[in-house]
């Protein structure tokens, strides 16, 4: 299944210059496309697609210890709500954390890498409002994280 993830500005790394009216094609886990909203839907009439308020771009990397929580599950859901959707593995050491963190796809990664979105590339977005708070996260495809 397809969803196009629209955003009133498109971000393809945290330093790129924002594109207004662009959008990202997502197709399982992977990015498909990333092009005009108005291309996008026109070439697949049928796909969901989701607007967001706010800046799309790729997830972040979280490169501390992940947020204290009662339980793993939820400390990892705490990252979603940062943004990120990939963490250092030396701040996954813990058995039961690791467990959360695959379970829940987020990506372990033995060193700190710039998040971009690559057509081709794993599908892990983030929108964040103006005031920098993230508004929702997508790892692997998948939404995870929706800001009420």
């Amino acid at each position: 299944m397809r969803t196009l993830h629209a955003a009133s500005l498109l971000r393809l790394t945290l330093d790129d210059e924002p594109r207004p009216g662009h959008a990202v094609l997502v197709s399982g886990d992977r990015i498909e496309a990333v092009a005009p909203v108005d291309e996008l839907t026109g070439a697949y009439p049928e796909v969901r697609v989701r607007r967001w308020a706010g800046a799309l771009g790729p997830a972040l990397v979280h490169d501390g210890p992940l947020p204290p929580a009662p339980s793993p599950r939820e400390r990892v859901h705490a990252l979603f709500r940062l943004g990120a959707a990939a963490v250092l593995a030396e701040h996954v050491t813990d058995p039961a954390l690791r467990a959360a963190a695959a379970r829940n796809e987020v990506a372990v990664l033995a060193a700190a890498r710039p998040p971009a979105l690559v057509v081709g590339g794993r599908a892990d977005l983030a929108v964040f409002a103006a005031d920098g708070s993230c508004l929702a996260t997508v790892v692997a495809g998948r939404l995870v994280h929706r800001r009420a």
